[in-house]
Formats: structure tokens, sequence, C-alpha cells
């Protein structure tokens, strides 16, 4: 069926390998979310707002549906997060964020994707301290002496605040993600807020030639196909169009 075939159906392989991998990633918060607190959104917040960012992800009704009811019942499993640090190519640094119901299956797992992608993995605290731990909300329709006063006027102390592409990201505490986008919103309730998360933003970043990129996306690949892997963070400074 020649080329073009073969190059859509690996792609149409991997978009179903995301979305597999989104919806068992969104399923495990939901599924904490309510076993920790109350199976009830209007009663616990955590659990609302991690259905909030499932729907936002065009996670199915059913998924969320199905691990609530899940941790309704008296067993189940108890997942464990956990998070691992290493070293790339070219001077990177990784770290790997993961959710499991097996610790030494998924260190033996993660540890074989950096040995077999020529990375290396390291021990706790080895990488962490190169990267902050951020509340980042990012809108369009807001300027950002608008939003350094919405926050202001919240009473909220952030980071950073910066402008790209017509883009405002706010940069604050993990604890205030919620409140710094309700003060945009309350702000400029026109205003478009496409992302909000709590994520590690590197101090510095690296630029990679050809082949360490190529050997970054192996990792990133594997990891991919990881079920256990939640999110993988790194410094390195990826082209425009993969960023």
């Amino acid at each position: 069926m020649g080329r073009a075939h073969e190059v859509r159906k690996v792609a149409m392989a991997r978009t179903s390998l995301l979305k597999s991998k989104i919806y068992s990633r969104f399923g495990k918060e939901i599924y904490m979310a309510a076993k920790a607190g109350f199976p009830d959104p209007d009663a616990n917040l955590a659990l609302k707002k991690a259905i909030e960012k499932a729907k936002a992800a065009q996670v199915p009704t059913e998924v969320i549906k199905r691990n609530i009811e899940k941790a309704k019942g008296a067993s189940g499993e108890d997942y464990t997060p956990i998070r691992y640090e290493g070293f790339g190519w070219g001077g990177c640094t990784l770290i790997v964020e993961c959710m499991t119901d097996n610790v030494n299956r998924t260190f033996g797992e993660v540890r074989s994707i950096f040995t077999k992608s020529g990375a290396k993995i390291g021990i706790s605290g080895s990488v962490i301290h190169q990267y902050q731990y951020i509340a980042l909300v990012m809108a369009e329709g807001i300027t950002e002496d608008e939003a350094l006063e919405a926050v202001m006027d919240a009473g909220l102390e952030v980071r950073d605040i910066r402008t790209e592409d017509d883009a405002v990201s706010v940069i604050g505490e993990p604890t205030d993600l919620e409140s710094i986008k309700e003060a945009l919103l309350k702000a400029k309730p026109t205003c478009d807020v496409f992302e909000e998360k709590v994520t590690y933003l590197p101090n510095e970043l690296v630029e990679l030639d050809e082949e360490d990129l190529r050997k970054f996306y192996r990792f990133r690949d594997m990891t991919d196909e990881l079920d256990d892997v939640q999110d993988v963070y790194s410094n390195i400074k990826l082209p425009p169009e993969e960023e």
C-alpha cells in the first residue's frame, strides 16, 4: 500500500496510544482523589478539579464515572506517586513522574528506559534542585499589566508574569493555581485561560543537536508506552513545533 499508508498507520497507532495514556493518567488521578476524600465532586474539591482537567483533555465521561465508582468499593489499587530523576544527552536533565501500584516493577521499567536510550538514572534529589515547582496559568485576551493588577488585587504573590505570542503566563505557587485562574477571570471575564497546570520549570534550558534530540524523542516514546508514567519533564529547549 506504500509508504504513505505506513506513515499514517504509525501516526494513528501513536494517537491511539497517547489517548489511552491520557485516559489512564486522569483515571488514576480521579480514582485517588475520590478514594482519598468523598466520591462526590460537589463535596470533594480535589475530585472536582481532577474531573475538570480530565474533561478539558477530552477524557470520556464513562472513564470518569468508572473510576469514581471504582473508588467507592472497599477494595482496589492503592497508587503511590513516585519521581525518578536522571541525566540525558548533551547535558540535559530528566524528571519522570509516575503513579504506580508496584514500585519495584515501575523502577525496573523506568530504569530500563533510561538505559536503552543512553541516559542515566540518578538518585533522588540529583536533578530536582535545578527546577522550580510552580503553578502555570496561561491566558489570552488579557495584558501583562492587567494580569499583574488582578493577582495583586487578589492578594497573591507570583514569581513571574511574562508575555509571548499574545499569551500571558502567570507563574506562582503550586497551591495558588486555582486562585490565579479565578483572579484573571474576575478581572477580565472575556479572557481565555487555555492552560493551567502545576509543573516543573527548569532554571536553565539546554539545546541539543539532532542526534541527541532523536535520543530524547526515543526516550519520550518509550515512556509514552509505560502506563505508570504520568509526566516527563526536561530542561531541553525543543524546536517550536515540539513545544
